[in-house]
């Protein structure tokens, strides 16, 4: 298994399926990571669809939406399960950011946030609009997650210098 990516070093170039809900419609696509350069990007790793924890916090980045693109930025939530999974979630819930199907476990392994048991460990990484990791938070426990609020002030930052 691949180290987890250091601050400022290149995150290394992906190409999931996945899909997002507009309106009614979902709509399913692959999303290469090179091709979002040139804004930031938030990668948030979850280990599950339809735990109560992962809900919570990809209903609160769904919420959060307008203040992301403020920053030109898009959100993409990452997980091992499949596009048809991802779906079902999505229009429970109603969430708007895309959720890319790691079923492979490829990216996850990448990134060095495997983990037994659970599959992955809960992961944010904030991505410069060089494809370069400006800000990452590994979760200990699967059981919190990186707010808004936090990821909102690590953009300010990012977009300030």
């Amino acid at each position: 298994m691949a180290a987890v990516p250091d601050v400022n070093q290149h995150v290394p170039d992906f190409s999931l399926p996945g899909g997002v809900l507009v309106g009614d419609s979902f709509e399913r696509r692959d999303y290469t990571l090179c091709e979002r350069r040139g804004h930031p990007l938030v990668l948030a790793f979850y280990p599950g669809d339809d735990t109560s924890v992962c809900t919570k916090q990809l209903c609160s980045y769904s919420s959060g939406l307008d203040v992301f693109r403020g920053f030109g930025c898009e959100v993409w939530a990452i997980s091992s399960q499949s596009v048809d999974s991802h779906e079902t979630l999505a229009r429970r819930h109603g969430l708007c950011v895309p959720l890319l199907a790691d079923t492979e476990r490829q990216v996850i392994k990448a990134f060095g946030i495997a983990a037994p048991g659970i599959g992955l460990r809960r992961s944010v990484f904030l991505l410069r609009p060089d494809g370069v990791l400006y800000w990452k938070h590994l979760a200990l426990l699967g059981a919190a997650y990186k707010d808004v609020g936090t990821l909102t002030r690590r953009l300010s930052e990012l977009t300030s210098t």
